[in-house]
């Protein structure tokens, strides 16, 4: 077995089939890789698209499942502890592998023992994309994603693999990557190696939700705080703060009946919001519901993503804002 495929799913059946089909597409020969499928907990309908798959293909297919949700890390620890390739290829269920996908790999590796490869994401995008399509087009200039990587066995087993602290798709492989990084593993980019990943429909408002990931780069700065700063956020995120002082100094202008002074920072709230409304807008669609969209969030947004960041700081014993 020369390389395996890992990916984690959970409740997502439609979106696993479709990854699937195209990872059953490969130009490698089928005696040579192998899928493991994880779920991330007791999931029946993506048990049974696998075993429609199994019955099928002449490729091995494996599924796994953790006894309950723990997140994606701790999938993949499962699933590449499990496996019998020589190298360990990532991506997700949301993911489309590229035909050659598979084949580009293989004929990039030259048998080295400790090795990581990072590939080539894909994000479509409509020509009036929406604020979550955009950020969703990040991966695309992203040093390294779990969409598109892989690792040679040593490597993994010399890092740990993943941290299952990580209990939700954000940062887990930010902390694979500075791992290899501080043990010297050479991570070589592979941009033939190609995997498409669709932005899936996400409901109104999906933005105040996300911030809850915030949280989880308390923990990245507290085991990597300079490659954090180098790489991920340079400091701390200060309109956000900014917004949030002027809230505050409204709300404390109008208890005390200070007019002048609520309507300073009433002022420079609005003013502010309305600037991070803007800038979130000048790339993405003006149709109304968007717009309405971005001016809700925008006003919420900061003071979600400070209340995440700083739990995040408690509950991981860091000096992080």
């Amino acid at each position: 077995m020369k390389i395996s495929v890992v990916i984690p799913t959970y409740q997502r059946p439609n979106l696993l089939n479709t990854c699937l089909e195209a990872l059953l597409r490969q130009t490698f020969s089928s005696e040579f890789y192998e899928i493991i499928v994880v779920s991330d907990g007791p999931d029946e309908s993506t048990a049974q698209v696998v075993q429609t798959w199994q019955k099928n293909s002449a490729v091995t297919i494996h599924f796994l499942s953790l006894t309950y949700k723990r997140g994606p890390a701790a999938a993949r620890n499962l699933g590449w502890r499990k496996s019998h390739g020589e190298l360990i290829a990532f991506t997700d269920d949301d993911c489309i592998p590229d035909t050659n996908w598979l084949t580009t790999i293989w004929n990039a590796y030259q048998g080295e023992e400790i090795i990581a490869y990072s590939g080539r994401v894909i994000v479509p995008v409509s020509q009036d994309p929406t604020d979550y399509e955009l950020n969703t087009a990040g991966l695309e200039t992203a040093e390294f994603v779990t969409a598109n990587c892989i690792c040679s066995r040593m490597a993994l087993v010399k890092v740990g693999g993943f941290d299952s602290q990580f209990s939700t798709a954000w940062r887990e492989d930010s902390d694979l990557e500075f791992k290899l990084l501080e043990n010297h593993i050479p991570i070589k980019q592979l941009p033939q190696a190609i995997i498409v990943h669709p932005v899936r429909k996400a409901p109104w408002g999906v933005s105040l939700k996300e911030q809850r990931k915030s949280m989880f780069n308390a923990l990245l700065y507290k085991k990597f705080p300079r490659l954090y700063r180098q790489k991920i956020q340079p400091g701390p995120v200060w309109h956000y703060y900014l917004i949030i002082f002027c809230f505050l100094g409204f709300f404390c202008g109008m208890l005390t009946h200070t007019t002048e002074l609520a309507l300073l920072f009433l002022v420079g709230w609005v003013g502010c919001t309305g600037w991070f409304a803007w800038k979130r807008l000048s790339r993405t669609s003006k149709s109304f519901r968007h717009v309405s969209e971005m001016i809700v969030t925008s006003a919420l947004i900061p003071f979600l993503s400070i209340y995440w960041t700083l739990y995040g700081a408690w509950r991981y014993r860091v000096l992080f804002f």
